[in-house]
């Protein structure tokens, strides 16, 4: 090989190398240039859809692509979360799910089966919602407040029924961690949703409820429930004379949260674009009217943040689970 040759090799070597680098740059430079897939593993009209939807309107905006939202329930949110995780890392389809992502793996990890999605499969990039639910239940409770709830279980253990949207869902585990937290033992009521649950409580099929704020207004206002307490370390603004459970001496918290992901392995510089069109989105006013019409307040919290709440609410979960009673299989 003469010197001549071997310059003109090395001359089309570093040609191709810099067409490559520079091909690569313009790909990252152009994400988004198709539609973006925002997958929530919930039916519509859900927790998690009527936080996706006004979410990925504007996202539109910013990004001039269109935001597909996909609904793939099933499962507690499992059969969604995981078509998510399967995905390509390439920024292309994101997960917008509520608090069973903490839920699902330690269900998983009880029994011992194998695992439909971790969480370690995922980017946090942000938080959008963080809804402590509200104890309601139906007037006809002889109680009138959760002190006298309290003591009625005691002497009633395994007798009094509260209405849940499915095993291991945020009103199961909420309920489950106020009873573990109080020393009492409550009888759960599985049905298929939220809806059908607090309808079980208007009809007097069940006594009581850990339910959302927009699932228990219009009953609260109609006087068909009452609400008694709350599951967040501050009291919710809708209802500033209700206590927390805190407050009143329960080690009971937690939040029915929303959050956007998106899948590990995706590229820094997109999730840092993801990120700030997400904190652009959700501290504007036009979203945060939006969830203010579905009477679910704004709780932004950037990748880090969200990052350690995800944390604390994974390791408040999994001992909530490990206290509960199997269900018969």
């Amino acid at each position: 090989m003469t010197a001549k040759h071997d310059t003109a090799v090395r001359r089309a070597l570093l040609i191709a190398l810099a067409a490559a680098s520079a091909g690569l740059a313009h790909a990252q430079e152009t994400w988004p240039s198709r539609p973006i897939t925002l997958i929530v593993p919930f039916p519509p009209g859900g927790a998690g859809d009527i936080v996706a939807r006004p979410l990925a309107n504007q996202l539109e905006r910013l990004f001039k692509q269109p935001i597909i939202v996909t609904n793939r329930p099933g499962a507690a949110g499992a059969i969604g979360t995981a078509a998510a995780a399967a995905s390509k890392p390439d920024g292309y389809t994101l997960l917008v799910t509520i608090s069973s992502f903490s839920t699902v793996p330690e269900v998983d990890a009880l029994f011992k089966r194998p695992q439909a999605f971790t969480r370690e499969q995922f980017i946090p990039i942000a938080r959008l919602t963080a809804d402590p639910p509200l104890l309601v239940a139906n007037p006809a409770a002889q109680w009138r407040s959760v002190k006298e709830l309290v003591a009625a279980a005691r002497k009633r253990p395994g007798e009094m029924f509260y209405a849940h949207s499915g095993l291991y869902a945020p009103q199961h585990t909420a309920m489950e961690i106020f009873a573990t937290a109080a020393g009492i033992r409550l009888q759960d009521v599985p049905y298929v949703g939220g809806a059908p649950a607090m309808a079980a409580v208007l009809g007097g099929h069940a006594t009581m409820l850990a339910a959302s704020p927009a699932l228990s207004s219009p009953h609260v206002k109609a006087g068909k429930v009452r609400v008694y307490g709350t599951w967040g370390a501050e009291r919710n603004a809708l209802y500033p004379d209700v206590p927390t459970l805190i407050e009143l001496g329960y080690k009971a918290e937690f939040y029915n949260w929303t959050g956007v992901f998106a899948v590990r392995g995706t590229s820094e510089p997109i999730v840092r674009q993801l990120r700030d069109a997400v904190r652009q989105v959700v501290t504007g006013d036009e979203y945060r009217s939006a969830m203010s019409r579905v009477l679910t307040p704004v709780a932004f919290q950037d990748s880090p943040e969200f990052q350690k709440f995800l944390e604390v609410d994974a390791r408040r979960v999994s001992e909530a689970i490990r206290t509960m009673r199997k269900p018969a299989e």
